[in-house]
């Protein structure tokens, strides 16, 4: 097992204890107005020392370690020992020169050149004796800040650049550029889709998908037989993120789509799914803002909304379309002339997207997505990127608790080892419980978060001959075993139960159309399911009981 691939950095809160947690919300009331501040007086920081009980210098690095996260309370945490992983190595003194000089010589109005600030940081050292980082380490140290800070600080904070969100009576939030505001939702897709083997109708599936307000560009989508859920989010959440040329090239298209990038705010709707624990916690991760649309003011959706009418109007055109009401269908018959598939509507919308409503004038815009995209780029710059699709898309999964056994972890009857839970293993009496991410399509493997809260270790099933089961059809087993009269459910008779229900639906699949739509949501997920999060059915389930779950969940268990 190669374990420098299967590890995964959590960047969030999930590691801290208690604590560190309670102290940087004691921390959070008097820095966070520091941080707002354009200059920190040292009157002012060394009021801050006094209440904290920290020197004054800590107080300066508190304030940059705010601002640079975007305002996460988790940046206030005591840090623990990392032996300088993804950290400074400068001496403590020579950093603080470095964010000193940052603040009084580059984020200026004065608008210096990053030449300037080395030469600036090297005069400093020097003055104090200290040996000069390099123009290099400086440049990485700029790269943290965010854009935003920058921009306030270096062209005013009335630019436009700098401006933040804000919103008006009578309209939605306003957007100032690409990537300022992302809207989701859902809504069941207007088409009777087909069975991939037999070809018999199937029934409607589920759209999940994603906007960008500035330009109104499609960040991503999620096409799906399931119900809306949490983990839908996070896959089309996945999908908005990353680069998209191997997707398109998976799908043999020919097509620019090169939205890409972490949204600064999401602007959603109030449904149930939206205010799951494991949406909040990857936002927070990766300094996302949650805003909801206010109740009684519609408006706030509109974008998105309009986007669904647009996409709805597109499908009405495919054989199969069951039309926006019966009344508008008529006489249609949507599953007699029913062809596509789930994976051929979606090479469909993938290419309508791309292919041609990124490249028509938008009548809210008066110009092109694709235009208005480039141009905000032009203007405003890159998003921050994604820089790991599948560390990306693990953020933004599921989490539970488990406490370590002799053979691993086991959850809902599954127990999964792996030769790197050894130590943990040794050492299970002093370890607390794990957190533990896992995806509800494939129940293959988990990620668990290392005891130090620094990465996450893929661990698969203890028997590596197991097939890949979704979540929907373990509960099935589940349900399928108790009702048979057997009180005891264990993972063979689990794995035993779906190789069964696999085989009984697939036989009568050409007779009915409920066992082809549980046949589609059984379809595995592809190893290259992280890259082409679009592709895959995402499952909204309850976590199946357990009695090792009782206890340890620290935060109330989400649908998934």
């Amino acid at each position: 097992m190669d374990e420098q691939a299967d590890q995964i950095a959590e960047r969030g809160t999930l590691g801290l204890s208690e604590e560190a947690r309670q102290e940087a919300q004691r921390r959070l009331p008097v820095i966070a107005p520091l941080a707002a501040q354009e200059l920190v007086s040292a009157v002012d920081a060394r009021s801050a020392a006094d209440l904290l009980a920290m020197s004054t210098r800590s107080v300066y690095t508190l304030v940059a370690r705010f601002r640079a996260s975007g305002g996460l309370m988790s940046s206030l945490a005591p840090g623990k020992p990392s032996g300088g992983r993804g950290r400074s190595r400068m001496p403590a003194r020579v950093d603080d020169i470095v964010t000193a000089a940052i603040y009084d010589t580059y984020l200026t109005r004065q608008k210096r050149r990053i030449v300037r600030l080395v030469e600036e940081v090297q005069l400093r050292c020097k003055k104090a004796g200290l040996p000069a980082p390099s123009a290099k380490t400086i440049r990485r140290r700029l790269e943290t800040i965010r854009a935003e800070e920058v921009a306030r600080r270096r062209d005013g904070p009335r630019s436009s650049a700098a401006r933040r969100l804000t919103s008006a009576a009578g309209h939605g939030p306003v957007a100032t550029g690409p990537l300022d505001i992302v809207q989701i939702d859902h809504t069941p897709v207007d088409i009777i889709l087909v069975d991939e083997i037999s070809r018999l109708p199937v029934g409607r599936p589920w759209l999940t998908v994603a906007i960008d307000v500035y330009s109104r560009c499609i960040t991503g989508f999620l096409v799906s037989f399931e119900a809306p859920s949490a983990t839908s989010v996070g896959l089309c959440l996945a999908h908005s993120g990353v680069e998209k040329r191997a997707y398109l090239d998976g799908l043999g298209l020919d097509t620019e789509w090169p939205i890409a990038g972490v949204p600064r705010l999401l602007h959603l709707d109030n449904a149930a799914e939206f205010h799951g624990e494991a949406l909040a916690r990857g936002c927070q991760q990766h300094g996302i803002g949650l805003e909801y649309r206010p109740k009684g003011q519609p408006h706030f959706g509109g974008v998105i909304e309009r986007l669904i009418g647009t996409l709805m109007g597109l499908i009405h055109d495919l054989p199969g379309t069951t039309f926006s009401n019966p009344t508008e269908r008529g006489t249609y018959d949507s599953d007699a002339t029913a062809v596509l598939t789930l994976s051929e509507l979606e090479h469909w919308l993938a290419l309508a997207i791309s292919g041609r409503y990124h490249h028509e004038v938008h009548e809210g815009i008066m110009e092109p997505p694709l235009a208005r995209w480039k141009r905000g780029i032009a203007e405003h710059g890159d998003p921050r990127p994604v820089a790991n699709s599948r560390e990306y898309l693990v953020d933004f999964l599921p989490v539970v608790r488990r406490t370590i056994q002799r053979d691993g972890f086991t959850l809902d009857h599954i127990t999964y080892y792996s030769d790197v839970l050894r130590p943990w293993i040794a050492n299970r009496d002093r370890c607390r419980s794990f957190l533990i991410r896992r995806d509800p399509r494939d129940l293959s493997q988990i990620f668990v978060l290392e005891p130090d809260g620094r990465s996450y270790v893929t661990v698969p099933c203890r028997r590596l001959e197991r097939p890949g089961i979704s979540l929907f059809e373990h509960r099935q087993a589940v349900q399928m075993i108790k009702a048979g009269g057997r009180a005891q459910v264990d993972e063979e008779g689990i794995f035993r139960t779906v190789e069964q229900q696999r085989g009984l639906v697939k036989t009568a699949a050409k007779k009915s159309r409920a066992a082809r739509r549980q046949l589609a949501r059984q379809t595995p997920v592809p190893e290259s399911s992280v890259d082409r999060v679009a592709v895959m059915p995402a499952i909204e389930t309850e976590l199946a009981g357990d009695d090792q779950a009782a206890d340890l969940v620290p935060f109330p268990m989400e649908r998934w």
